[in-house]
């Protein structure tokens, strides 16, 4: 005997990314800016300027990797409740990836789903996290292990905000944008390995050509079942690095630099990229001020933490290859030992 649910449909999750200035907007409804001090402390008077709503409340969680977890999680929650919001209530998630990941993950859950903007504040939010729905938190076995696909409404990418990044915040996110040109776009890595990224009117060209290829490659594969996981080239290797750091020594895009440069030489080593392409690679890392080493003290150990990558199975690691500059490749079939001998190039002495 069976009961069939026919639940077959089509739902449109399209939203439209904006790259200039926020002109000012009315919500009504209940709105809540979730932030944190540093980002409150230097642009919520800004933003404030172009936001009204029915109701608004500002609702602030530390700032800092080590603190994308439960208890933010469960602040956030408790103070939605407490001011009675429902599910035509928007939330706004105004800072970086940590914020926009709990935003959003929030925003999922909420009432089983509720509105969500993003306006990013960090170069590498504006170009990677905010983009395609990826919602989450952390816990003690890996980064962004608990979590849900939930996109925003819209995206707000304000470059004012980029005005006050710290040099190291700025590194982290060209980190991600150049990830982007050698997965997909040779002539984009060609663009950017002559550009001054410093420069207003050239950095905000870059950001619309990574945003849109971002937005290609989700709107080929919303839920990460095949390409999009190659937007992950470096994460394997960095998300264990900032495991093995508590999150507190690198920025995450500075732990995705050091995970390309390793993706990079398993490629070399596979005959998949020249050594050339590798350095040039590395040699662009550099340029901005980016880390391209780390001492492995376990390489074991190190290879063992790649199985709480949410793209392995029980038994295989898959693993973001690149092939040469502009290409990619998905693979759970690296020899291990091949695999334990880039690691251990990059041993503790």
């Amino acid at each position: 005997m069976q009961v069939n649910i026919p639940l077959k449909q089509v739902i449109d999750n399209s939203y439209n990314i904006t790259i200039d200035t926020i002109t000012p907007v009315h919500f009504d409804s209940k709105v809540a800016i979730i932030t944190n001090p540093k980002v409150a402390g230097l642009h919520l008077g800004y933003l404030l300027s172009k936001l009204t709503a029915k109701e608004l409340y500002i609702i602030t969680i530390p700032d800092g990797e080590e603190y994308k977890n439960k208890e933010s999680v469960d602040l956030i929650l408790e103070s939605l409740f407490n001011h009675k919001f429902n599910r035509k209530s928007m939330l706004i998630a105004f800072g970086g990836g940590v914020i926009g990941d709990m935003t959003g993950y929030v925003a999922s859950i909420y009432q089983r789903g509720i509105s969500f903007t993003q306006i990013p504040t960090t170069l590498l939010s504006q170009v990677d996290a905010s983009v395609g729905g990826k919602t989450g938190m952390n816990n003690s076995y890996g980064k962004n292990l608990i979590g849900a696909f939930h996109q925003p409404k819209a995206v707000l990418i304000d470059p004012y905000f980029l005005t006050t990044l710290p040099a190291r915040e700025f590194g982290a996110g060209v980190a991600e944008i150049v990830k982007m040109a050698i997965t997909f776009n040779k002539e984009f890595f060609e663009f950017l390995e002559s550009a001054d990224l410093k420069d207003p009117e050239i950095l905000q060209e870059a950001i619309k050509q990574a945003v849109q290829t971002k937005a290609d490659v989700v709107a080929q594969d919303e839920k990460e079942q095949g390409i999009r996981a190659a937007l992950n080239y470096g994460h394997t290797f960095g998300h264990v690095i900032e495991n093995e750091t508590k999150y507190k020594h690198y920025l995450h895009g500075e732990a995705v630099a050091i995970g390309m440069v390793m993706a990079n030489e398993t490629a070399v080593a596979m005959g998949l990229m020249s050594g050339e392409e590798a350095k040039r690679i590395k040699l662009f890392l550099e340029k901005y001020n980016l880390p391209t080493t780390y001492a492995i003290s376990d390489t074991n150990s190190f290879y063992e933490t790649f199985f709480l990558d949410k793209k392995s199975s029980d038994a295989t690691i898959t693993f973001i290859i690149p092939v040469g500059i502009g290409g990619v490749e998905i693979t759970d079939s690296c020899d291990k030992e091949l695999v334990l001998s880039v690691l251990n190039s990059f041993k503790a002495l």
